[in-house]
C-alpha cells in the first residue's frame, strides 16, 4: 500500500512539474509576443494586403471569383492559417492549402499548394513613438495542388513591406517578386504591389480601400499587368475569452485594367488573434 502511494505521489509530482514547465514556456512565449505587438502600430490587418505588422492569430478566408468564362470559383481558406510570433522581431506563418471549387464541370475541384511565410521586422514604432513599421518577408510555396489547382513549380517570394500612420489614418504597402524554382519559361516572374488605405472610424470599425496590382515579366504572360480596387470593411477586435479575440470583415475586388485573370471577387475574412 505504501509503495503504491509513493508511486502515485511521484507520478503526480512529475505531472505537476511537466505542467509547470509548459506554463512557463507559454508564459515566456506570450510575454515575447506581447512585447512585439506593443512596439508596433496597432492597425488592422487589411482584407487582401499582407500587413507589415507581426501578428499572432489563426486566420481563414473565403473568396468567390467570377472568372472570364463567367463561372464562379470558390476558394475555401485562401491559403491562410496559423501565424505565430516566436521572437520580438519574427513572425512565422504556416498556411493551409486552399480548397478550390470551380463550378465548371470540365474543371476538377481540389486542393491548392501549401505555402509558408517568414517575416523579420526591421523598424517599428507604435502610435506614441512615430507610428511606422518596415518589415521584410520571405514566402515559399510547394506545388502540392491536386489536378491543375496549383502552380507548376515551387515559388519563392521575397517582399519588402512598410506602413505609416497619421492619427486614425494609415497606409500599409508591400512589394514582392515571385521567383519560380523551375518552369520559368511558362510561369515567368510575377511582381505584386499591394497598398491598403485605412481609417479607424470607431474602436471596432476599420473601412479601407486597397489597390492590388500584379505585373508579369517573362513566361506566357510577359508584359501583362492587372489592377484591382478593393473597398473593404473590417470589424474588431472583439474579446472572446482570456487572450482570444476575433475580427472579421469583407471586401469586393473590382478589375480596373483591360487584362485581368478574373472579373471581380468577394472576399470574407475571419481572424482569431491570441
Amino acid at each position: 500500500m505504501m509503495r503504491c502511494s509513493l508511486s502515485l505521489f511521484f507520478i503526480a509530482a512529475s505531472l505537476c512539474g511537466t505542467l509547470r514547465a509548459q506554463d512557463g514556456f507559454l508564459d515566456g512565449w506570450f510575454d515575447r509576443s506581447d512585447r512585439a505587438k506593443a512596439d508596433q502600430p496597432h492597425w488592422m490587418t487589411p482584407v487582401a494586403t499582407v500587413t507589415p505588422r507581426l501578428e499572432q492569430e489563426f486566420r481563414t478566408d473565403f473568396v468567390v471569383q467570377q472568372t472570364a468564362s463567367r463561372h464562379d470559383l470558390a476558394n475555401f481558406g485562401n491559403g491562410k492559417g496559423l501565424e505565430l510570433i516566436p521572437n520580438e522581431r519574427v513572425e512565422l506563418l504556416f498556411n493551409l492549402p486552399p480548397y478550390l471549387m470551380h463550378n465548371n464541370p470540365p474543371v476538377h475541384d481540389g486542393f491548392g499548394d501549401v505555402s509558408f511565410v517568414g517575416k523579420y521586422r526591421l523598424l517599428a514604432a507604435n502610435e506614441e513613438a512615430g507610428n511606422y513599421i518596415l518589415t521584410v518577408f520571405l514566402a515559399g510555396s510547394i506545388p502540392t495542388g491536386s489536378y491543375s489547382n496549383g502552380a507548376r513549380a515551387g515559388v519563392i517570394t521575397p517582399t519588402i513591406a512598410g506602413g505609416k500612420g497619421w492619427g486614425k489614418f494609415d497606409i500599409q504597402s508591400t512589394f514582392g517578386a515571385g521567383l519560380p524554382t523551375s518552369h520559368t519559361n511558362l510561369i515567368g516572374h510575377a511582381l505584386a504591389w499591394n497598398t491598403a488605405f485605412q481609417y479607424h472610424v470607431t474602436p471596432k470599425l476599420w473601412p479601407e480601400l486597397e489597390v492590388n496590382s500584379t505585373f508579369w515579366k517573362d513566361g506566357t504572360q510577359d508584359g501583362r499587368k492587372q489592377t484591382f480596387l478593393t473597398p473593404g470593411l473590417i470589424f474588431g477586435r472583439f474579446k472572446l475569452h482570456g487572450r482570444l479575440a476575433m475580427a472579421f470583415g469583407a471586401g469586393f475586388q473590382i478589375a480596373v485594367t483591360h487584362y485581368h485573370t478574373y472579373n471581380h471577387a468577394v472576399v470574407f475574412t475571419v481572424r482569431f488573434p491570441f
